[in-house]
């Protein structure tokens, strides 16, 4: 487990790299880090974020939107006697993000997106029939400066495309910095 967490630090420190003010594909907005879970699995995810240039006024605030791509490890308990199984995700998610005014650095977030778990998600009393499955997601959170550390509710399945689906909800909290 300490190789996976460097593996993470080194990934986020990379994000760090380039010129103050410049958006590329190269740079992101945000790098990531969170940790969740569920009844059975545990989950460590990292990732970016980048800045969409779309922008609305609204008469209670302001919206936003920023796409996110993740690569996470989960590890399951399979409660079938083999102990734990490994899952490793790959992400990309659009969200839309809402700042209320007069709510200081806080902020509203919602997004669905495309996720690739392999091998099959398996888990006690679960096994999902698809590598490929769809990531949804609110989260409430709080910008300090360029961090933000955010609460999120998470959905995976894949939305019917094919049984058995069960989906796997997850509870994680999300530490970001702005570049």
């Amino acid at each position: 487990m300490p190789r996976r967490i460097t593996m993470f630090a080194v990934l986020f420190a990379a994000c760090s790299s380039g010129v103050a003010g410049e958006q590329t594909w190269a740079r992101p907005s945000t790098a990531f880090v969170q940790l969740g879970g569920s009844a059975h699995t545990r989950t460590l995810v990292a990732g970016a974020t980048y800045d969409i240039p779309w922008q609305r006024e609204l008469s209670w605030g302001r919206a936003s939107a920023f796409v996110e791509v993740s690569f996470g490890r989960w590890i399951s308990h399979t409660g079938d006697g083999t102990g734990a199984a490994w899952t490793t995700q790959l992400g990309f998610t659009p969200v839309l993000r809402v700042h209320p005014e007069g709510w200081g650095g806080w902020f509203a977030e919602a997004g669905v997106g495309a996720n690739w778990l392999a091998p099959v998600f398996r888990s006690e009393g679960k096994r999902f029939s698809t590598v490929f499955n769809f990531g949804d997601h609110v989260a409430l959170g709080r910008r300090f400066g360029d961090n933000e550390i955010a609460l999120r509710l998470q959905h995976f399945s894949n939305a019917g495309l094919s049984e058995p689906n069960p989906g796997e909800n997850f509870v994680q909290v999300r530490y970001s910095r702005r570049w």
